[in-house]
């Protein structure tokens, strides 16, 4: 049997277009989007020209918003991007998470990181904007996003359990219901604009060119030809990865030289220089690179690595 349609969620979905925030469906009771992934597109229907993402799908036109409100009790996502908005998940640790980084050491959740991160730019943690509550007891401040800056969503470049939802993402709107427990306002005002501070936090920057690869051998004091070419190229990937990916490609590059370091073609050392300053370069701090860089080393089999 088909679930009952519920009012309070078709009036969370009109009250988040009538905020000028396109909204697309949720699965009921849960907080991914309903209809098929891009794997399984047939490419029929509304994706006879492509497969239309959530982002795309998402509207403002109250006459669509009430058919399909009314057809099931669908959660609500909010697509920040269209949205114009910039909002900040803090985030609460799950079971087996274990304690955060050594650079965030004392903080409970995201929002004791956010914390640190305003005290750190000498800011004032900006909570005086349209705040709701998740379901686990996390929060969501929404911020207007900046003008002439696209700002991506991002997954913990901020900090440890700080993540931001702009365009590429979405969030779940007030009122729906996730789990049995509700997604609830505790702060009802005008979205704030984002900081400005926080926006150049959230400005990617430029990828750095890649070393040349004469000056890049002249480090390499007992390094091949051959491995000094695989350790710029594995710079190479890294420098190039987009953001939300960096942390993975810094552990896959370690990983790929790591059988260089156990075969002596490079050094422990050189490879854990060259990746954490690499991935540093693109904002990543210097635990989440040494981190990666052991990890990929372990696996990979570095000799010197797997004793430590």
């Amino acid at each position: 049997m088909t679930p009952a349609p519920a009012p309070a969620l078709l009036n969370a979905a009109l009250t988040a277009a009538a905020r000028g925030w396109p909204v697309f469906p949720l699965r009921p009771g849960d907080k991914r989007p309903a209809g098929h992934p891009e794997r399984d597109c047939r490419r029929t229907g509304r994706c006879t020209d492509g497969h239309r993402t959530p982002e795309q799908r998402a509207t403002l036109a109250t006459e669509h918003i009430t058919t399909c409100w009314q057809a099931a009790p669908y959660n609500v996502g909010i697509a920040t991007g269209p949205a114009g908005l910039v909002v900040v998940d803090l985030d609460i640790p799950k079971p087996g998470d274990g304690a955060p980084p050594e650079e965030w050491a004392g903080a409970c959740d995201g929002l004791d990181v956010f914390a640190m991160i305003c005290e750190r730019a000498g800011e004032l943690l900006p909570t005086e904007t349209y705040t709701v509550r998740t379901r686990r007891g996390g929060q969501h401040l929404y911020f207007t996003a900046p003008a002439g800056k696209a700002l991506r969503s991002t997954g913990g470049s901020l900090g440890w359990k700080v993540d931001t939802r702009a365009w590429g993402g979405y969030v779940v709107a007030a009122h729906s219901v996730v789990g049995g427990a509700p997604y609830e306002i505790i702060h009802e005002a005008r979205p704030a604009p984002l900081p400005a501070w926080l926006g150049d936090l959230l400005t990617p920057r430029p990828a750095p060119a890649p070393m040349p690869l004469s000056e890049l051998s002249a480090r390499m004091r007992n390094a091949t030809a051959y491995s000094t070419a695989a350790l710029r190229g594995e710079l190479e990937k890294v420098l190039s990865a987009r953001e939300g990916g960096r942390n993975r490609a810094v552990y896959f590059a370690a990983y790929a030289l790591a059988r260089m370091v156990r075969h002596g073609d490079l050094t422990e050392a050189d490879v854990t220089s060259e990746l954490l300053s690499a991935g540093q370069s693109l904002g990543l701090s210097a635990g989440e690179c040494r981190t990666a860089i052991r990890s990929g080393l372990i696996r990979g089999g570095a000799p010197e690595a797997a004793a430590a």
